[in-house]
This record gives structure tokens, sequence and C-alpha cells, in this order.
């Protein structure tokens, strides 16, 4: 008997068929299905030719951007980006990512009226709610979040915003949204800071010990992401999964670019 295609496997190879546009997204973003075999799943495909250009990365690139943080992430073993291929489609190559049916649990963010967060909860920043007044935005002291920190600081991401945390039925949570990745210059924005100069867990020095081996020259992570991103972008990537070994620590906002992404939903 044959087995199944993986995921991935039937994102490449499949029929991919649009069924709409998901008009929020600020790049062209389709809501699609792909099928193959008799089997059909639903995706989101964002073409190449529909990326708007942005002044601090290359034109063209957020597709490839978004292949190499899933390949990050799958070298975490963590699972934390949702299978993503890059192949052709109706409007041209781009990235092309399993949907993930959202299921709504307890908050992951949260705006109070504190000074400090309650138990289970760690602090982001104070942010202006009308009038003169402040709340303090806080993220769930949670494993799924603490570990997507993690690949934030290794793929340096710009744009980690809470719309972009998907946590589904199977108790997962994805993040989506990996277009601001990699640049070679610190860039590092997100909404996960409660965990700023914190030691790192010891699951994940094992995964950055591991990622460093896979990160060498012509490591199997160095060999996919060569194919995605610039040497000078893989180049940065090892430098950075060595300064998270070398500290030790969750790494703090650098002063020199925006911590906080705005919107931050």
């Amino acid at each position: 008997m044959t087995a199944d295609p993986s995921p991935a496997d039937l994102l490449a190879e499949g029929e991919l068929t649009v069924r709409g546009r998901i008009r929020e997204a600020s790049n062209a973003a389709l809501f699609c299905t792909v099928a193959h075999d008799g089997r059909e799943v639903s995706c989101v495909y964002k073409p190449v030719a529909g990326e708007r250009p942005l002044w601090d990365f290359p034109d063209g690139t957020l597709a490839q951007r978004e292949v190499a943080a899933y390949e990050v992430s799958e070298a975490t073993g963590w699972g934390l980006v949702p299978p993503t291929v890059l192949r052709d489609g109706p409007y041209g190559e781009g990235m092309v990512q399993l949907w993930i049916d959202v299921t709504p649990e307890a908050e992951l963010l949260a705006l109070v009226d504190a000074e400090e967060p309650e138990p289970g909860w760690k602090a982001i920043a104070f942010a202006e709610v009308g009038d003169g007044k402040t709340a303090l935005l806080v993220h769930a002291d949670d494993e799924r979040l603490r570990r997507l920190a993690v690949l934030d600081a290794v793929i340096n991401n710009a744009d980690r915003k809470g719309g972009h945390l998907l946590p589904d039925a199977e108790g997962r949570l994805y993040g989506i949204d990996h277009g601001v990745t990699f640049n070679a210059d610190n860039k590092l924005r997100t909404l996960l800071w409660g965990w700023a100069g914190e030691p790192l867990t010891g699951e994940a020095v094992e995964v950055l010990g591991s990622m460093r081996e896979a990160l060498k020259e012509g490591g199997a992570l160095a060999v996919r992401l060569s194919a995605l991103i610039t040497a000078a972008e893989v180049d940065a990537t090892r430098a950075r999964v060595g300064a998270l070994l070398a500290s030790g620590k969750h790494p703090e906002p650098s002063g020199e670019w925006p911590a906080i992404p705005w919107p931050p939903v």
C-alpha cells in the first residue's frame, strides 16, 4: 500500500485552485484548495507577483522567507509553522501554506488595568488606551508562545503580531506570516517580549545546539536555507543562534528598532 503524501508533498504536487481572496492581508493572499490522488486540503497561496515592495527587504523575496521560516521550524522539531512550500500557481511562483482552522481558546494576549501582570501572564509594555490612560499589554506564560519566541529570535522576525497566532482544535499553536524575516540586520519586532533577559529553557538550549550543527557549511539546514535566502542572511542566522547559545538568555529589545509591531494585532 502506498503511503499518503505528507502535507508538504500534497501542497507541492497537487492541483492548486483559487477559491477567493483574503482581503485583510497586506500582500496578495488567496484562499485555495490543493488536490492530489483523491485527497484535498485548504491552503493559502501568496504569489510573488502580489508582494508589495519594502524599503528594507529585496523585492520578490517574501515567499522564499516564508518557506525558510518553515524549514527552521521543522529543524526545531516544534512544528510551529504550518507546512509551507514554494511552487508555481495560477499567478506565478509563490508561497503555498496549509490552511489552519482556528479554534478559539483562552486568551493569549490581553490589556489589563494593572502595574504588574497576574500569575500566568508576562508583561510586554504599557499601551495608550485613550483619554491619557494606559493599560498593561500582557501575553500568556505559555510554553507554546515561549518556543515561538525562540523561533522568532532565530529567524529575526520583524512582525510577530497577535493575529499571527493560530490555535487549532488539537491544542497546537501555529505562527504564520513570516515574509519579513531573516534580515541580516537586527529587526526583531514582536509581542512576545515577556521572557526578555530570562534564561532559555533546557529544551531550547538543546534545540539551538542541534540547529547550530545543522547550520554549519554543508549542513542540512544550511543547504535548504541557501536555496531561499542570501549567503549573508544564512551567516546572520548562524550568528543569531550562536549569540543565543552564548548568552543562554532570551534576547532583549535592542533600542535600535521599534520593539513592538503596530498595530499589535
